[in-house]
């Protein structure tokens, strides 16, 4: 990926994200959204990044906008389905996912399915 490709890249998120704030819209949501859109478009060059660059350049901040917008009385209300979420969701999906795994993929060990 050229540098300029990049730069535009950059521009055009920082646009949607304003907008879909001026509009308070869930900002990665509709980044998704007309991320997906795009990538339709036939002719639209792909853009591949490398892992380590966004862990270090584009993770951080998002993470501290994130940070910045959460409230501690908001979390303290809803500390019950963020927990249930967090905790019981997380264990449905593994037994789920490694049943099926496991019964589609019969030679998969049932243990093996559930790391899966």
């Amino acid at each position: 990926m050229h540098g300029a490709e990049l730069l535009l890249l950059l521009v055009g998120s920082l646009a949607v994200a304003t907008v879909a704030r001026r509009l308070n819209w869930s900002s990665p949501l509709v980044l998704v959204a007309v991320g997906l859109a795009v990538s339709f478009i036939p002719g639209m060059p792909t853009f591949e990044l490398d892992p380590e660059l966004i862990l270090a350049l584009i993770l951080p901040p998002l993470l501290y906008s994130a940070a910045l917008d959460s409230s501690y009385l908001n979390i303290k209300a809803n500390l019950r389905p963020i927990g249930l979420l967090s905790v019981g969701l997380v264990l449905f999906t593994t037994a789920v996912v490694g049943l099926v795994a496991h019964m589609v993929i019969p030679s998969l060990s049932l243990a093996d399915a559930l790391v899966l």
